[in-house]
């Protein structure tokens, strides 16, 4: 079976100029989103059928890519302005803060408190470096001497013995 022209270009542009759309997006978008955008370039290829050969398919391909950009903001600007109306009307809705509302979340608070004081020596220190310190699971191993599936391990039985304390307190 014989691979039409367009498909065997585009093959060979996603080859070559793959790695050159990867950079101009990494400088500016977030990394999660490089891949994607790369990929709505040679959609938009794709789906564009031209008629006509490309004098200069690089340059093509990186204006394709400034719109793909432009695109993207625009939709994520326009998806932002929806959820920050969104969250504003949902304030209104919210109660105000009253005495017993302040009441409720420090009784709240000191039982999650207690609750971690109670928890086993080593399963509360990686939970309070990970929790308090922000520490990955790889720093808590590096500090604590252990491996990081052992870290895993502690979080994962300081989780469920907090869980149930919480559940046997309400």
């Amino acid at each position: 079976m014989a691979v039409p022209q367009q498909d065997r270009n585009l093959a060979e542009w996603m080859t070559a100029y793959g790695p050159g759309l990867r950079r101009f997006f990494r400088r500016r978008a977030h990394d999660a989103d490089v891949d994607d955008l790369v990929q709505d370039v040679f959609v938009r290829l794709q789906a564009a059928q031209l008629s006509t050969p490309i004098d200069n398919v690089e340059r093509y391909l990186f204006t394709t890519a400034r719109n793909v950009l432009i695109s993207r903001y625009r939709s994520q600007a326009a998806r932002s302005a929806f959820l920050h109306d969104e969250f504003e009307e949902s304030l209104e809705i919210a109660d105000q803060l009253s005495p017993e509302r302040i009441a409720i979340g420090q009784q709240e608070y000191l039982r999650v408190v207690e609750a971690i004081s109670k928890l086993p020596p080593r399963a509360r220190e990686a939970f309070q470096l990970h929790r308090f310190e922000n520490l990955t699971y790889q720093a808590i191993a590096q500090r604590m001497g252990i491996s990081k599936e052992s870290v895993k391990e502690l979080m994962h039985r300081a989780i469920v013995r907090l869980a149930e304390a919480m559940e046997a307190d309400a």
